[in-house]
């Protein structure tokens, strides 16, 4: 059977984004907010809130318990200074903190407190994830 982790993640996020565009909705600030302070300006694309979204719901999916300094982490990126070096700068934490809010009010992730913190993807979530990749195809 193919499962999430069998499918390339590019193929698996656009499909997944297509269908989450029916469950969350993109809130009105999203569309001129940056995506974290390494970056100039805010995404081109018109659902890169979707993206984004299947991107984290994946993430969740594959690395469980997951909270939103790791993910800020992975979705950070080389903050250019100017004239001095640059550094590594985190993604924005408001960004995700919304967006898994929204899966959670979806009832994709859920929040755990065991012995690790953060979220995990609920039943549901691991169906939806499932079937997308299976819509995609073979390996």
């Amino acid at each position: 059977m193919v499962g999430a982790r069998d499918i390339p993640a590019n193929e698996l996020i656009e499909k997944a984004s297509a269908e989450l565009e029916k469950k969350i909705t993109m809130p009105d600030w999203a569309r001129i907010v940056k995506t974290g302070v390494s970056r100039e300006r805010p995404p081109e694309q018109k659902n890169w809130w979707y993206l984004r979204s299947a991107s984290i719901l994946r993430k969740v999916y594959i690395e469980g318990p997951v909270g939103v300094s790791r993910l800020r982490t992975f979705y950070g990126g080389l903050h250019r200074r100017g004239h001095k070096p640059a550094h590594y700068a985190k993604g924005s934490g408001k960004v995700i903190r919304v967006i898994l809010q929204d899966l959670e009010r979806a009832g994709l992730i859920e929040k755990v407190n065991k012995p690790k913190k953060g979220r995990v993807a609920t039943r549901e979530g691991q169906k939806f994830l499932d079937k997308v990749a299976k819509s995609c195809g073979k390996v």
